[in-house]
Order: C-alpha cells, then structure tokens, then sequence
C-alpha cells in the first residue's frame, strides 16, 4: 500500500451510476481500502431513462433516484456532499466546497474520477439537496403536461425515448420527432430504429427525418422552450407548446481537474486499463473517460473491471484492459406496459414481460444481484 499501517484510501469523486458502483465493490474489501465517496446530490439521481423521468417521474424516481443510505454495501463508504473544486495531483488531494459552504480537501492514495457530463437540464452538477432534486423533476413533467403539443429536438436515445413515453402517457398530444439524419439511433444497429420507429408511428408520434435544428445564440440545450426552432436543413420554422432539447450536446465536468489530464475536448484521457496515463493511481470512469468514441465504459459495466484494477494497483499486479463494443446496445425506451425491450449489439432484441420487472428484474437482478442489496424507501 502507498501508506505505511494505513488502509490505502479510495476518494471517487462523483458517485453518478458509475461511480456508486465502483464504491460498492470497493467497500466489499474495507480490509484493504478505505472508500470516501463524493457527491453533489443526496443520493443518485441517475441520468438514465430521460422520457420515463419526464412522462413517469413517480415511476422513475423507484428505481433510478435513490437516497445512498438506502444501498447496503454503500454503508462502509464515507459520503461527502460537496462540490469539486480542484485537484493537486502533486498532493494528491482534492479540494471542494462541503453543502455547508466550507472549503475542505480530501487526501487519497487512489483517486476514481466519475463526475460525468452536463447534457440539457437533466444531468447537471449543480449542488443539490433531496428538496432542489424534488421541484426539477416536477417542474419538467409540469411543463410537458401542460403542453398540447410537443416537439422533440434530437436522434438519440433520449430524444427517442422522449418522444415515446410522451405519446404513451397522453395520448391526446401532439408529439413530433424530429432528427437530422436519415433515422435516428446511429450509433446503434440499423435494426434498431426499423424495430423503435414501428413502435414510434403505432404511438402516434410524428417522424421527421432530415431536421438539424438551429440552437440559439447563447442557448445551452438546458430548458424546455416554446419559441419557434429554425432549421439549417431548409424546412420552415416549427412552433409548439414546448419543445425538448435533446440534441447530445454534452460539455464533461471536468473544470475542476488540470489540464494536463483532459484531451482537446476536456474528457479525461484514459489507458486501456482505465488509468490517467502519466497519474498513477488516478482512474477515470463513465461519460467523462475518453474510452472510445462513444465513451462506452459506463454502460458496459466497466466498474467492476476498475474495482479489480485498482485492488491490482495497489498489491502491484498486472491490469486488465476495457475492451469496448462498437455500436451501442440495450434499452432504447425503457419500461413499456408490455415489459422491457433490450437490444443487443447486433440489433436483435429480447423482452422481459411487463410481470418480471416488479417481480424478477429489479427486485433481483437488479437491487440485490448488481447493487448488493437495496433498503426499502
């Protein structure tokens, strides 16, 4: 260990979907390390399952915003509700402002860098408490249910599944996809979106190909709107109730580390082995790694693989490398009343029938199976 008599000290900063994962499996070995989880919200709010979140945020919140208190094998981490404010790699300490406003610094031996990106208003780093976390969501599915019609901005899963869960839950509005390509999902199989558009059109959303959006002059993508969207692709201007910006304009939050660790675009450069070449003992994990070019690491389960590189790190063994698939995969609407539709790489795709989910998938695979075991609310 890099301490004499002391358990080697694991600070992850950011405890986003990833990052608590990664927590998790280190606090199964407290013999060895000891974990300090920091986070700016009371507990996840994870950035997953967008249109579920808007149309269902009841719904959303049982599985994918949860109090840390509540994750068992979260018990032995230390948590710190804070605001990263800068790294010294040379001390190899963070520094960051407490939810009390106090400046503080955290020391450690290895540092997980798992902070994420900013994308709309969805997935931000903004300090937040339980109550602040409470009014966004409401605040968003007020304001689409208010809306007779809706415009949808965007060719990804979240535009797309937006879209879905929109038309699903009021079937009364009017719900417009539009997307600047020739289909949307791209970066998955071709069979991906034949399969979502059916399902897009027998929902009454309205598919619009070859749409690419102006953005604003100062606008961030960060709120719904109701202003008229023009478009670079010739189409005249479209107006609705409320529009969603779901375009994957992402920005990494990374303005806390130095330079020297990020690459042109401010994601932080990684090895195979998911270290921050030229840092040893500095890892990096989820949206803000420079994996691969969909940085692939968060939805491939690549925390176990960090927990076991980082135990490998200190006893100086060997570490294994992140092999990322090439086109994304798994769940593209989320969970529907007839189950859970996942795609895999290749584009075919499997269900869970709707019965499992309450039953099967989350209660076991999920709560107990991948996060060790989760306390009632």
């Amino acid at each position: 260990m890099t301490r004499a008599h002391h358990r080697a000290r694991v600070v992850v900063a950011g405890l986003g979907d990833s990052g608590l994962l990664t927590a998790i499996h280190l606090a199964r070995h407290a013999d060895e390390v000891d974990v300090v989880g920091i986070s700016s919200k009371p507990g996840l709010v994870s950035g997953q399952e967008l249109g579920m979140r808007l149309a269902r945020p009841d719904d959303w919140a049982r599985d994918y915003r949860i109090g840390f208190d509540r994750y068992r094998r979260l018990d032995p981490v230390r948590r710190v509700h804070a605001t990263l404010t800068g790294l010294d790699v040379a001390a190899r300490e963070v520094r960051l402002t407490t939810a009390s406003g106090a400046a503080s610094t955290e020391p450690y031996d290895v540092l997980v860098i798992s902070t994420g990106v900013t994308n709309g208003f969805w997935r931000r780093p903004d300090l937040q408490s339980a109550t602040d976390v409470d009014a966004d969501l409401r605040a968003a599915h007020e304001r689409l249910a208010a809306a007779a019609s809706v415009v949808v901005i965007g060719g990804g899963a979240a535009a797309v599944s937006s879209a879905a869960n929109l038309a699903l839950t009021w079937p009364d509005k009017q719900v417009a996809l539009h997307f600047p390509g020739e289909r949307a999902l791209p970066q998955h199989h071709h069979r991906v979106w034949r399969t979502v558009a059916g399902r897009l059109e027998g929902l009454g959303v309205a598919l619009h190909p070859g749409h690419r959006a102006v953005v604003p002059e100062g606008f961030a993508c960060d709120a719904i709107t109701d202003a008229p969207v023009a478009w670079s692709t010739g189409q005249p201007p479209t107006t609705a109730d409320a529009v969603l910006w779901a375009i994957g304009r992402v920005t990494p939050n990374t303005s806390w580390l130095p330079p020297e660790l990020l690459d042109e675009r401010g994601f932080v450069r990684v090895d195979p082995d998911l270290s921050v070449p030229g840092h040893p003992g500095v890892f990096a994990l989820g949206d803000v790694a420079a994996t691969d070019p969909l940085r692939s690491s968060a939805r491939n389960r690549a925390d176990k693989l960090l927990a076991a590189n980082i135990r490998a790190h200190l006893a100086g063994r060997p570490l294994r490398a992140y092999s990322a698939p090439g086109r994304r995969w798994g769940s593209v609407l989320g969970f529907q009343p007839d189950g859970l539709q996942v795609f895999v790489p290749s584009g075919q795709a499997f269900r869970f029938p709707a019965w499992t989910i309450r039953s099967v998938l989350q209660p076991l695979i999920v709560r107990r199976g991948i996060y060790g075991g989760v306390r009632r609310d």
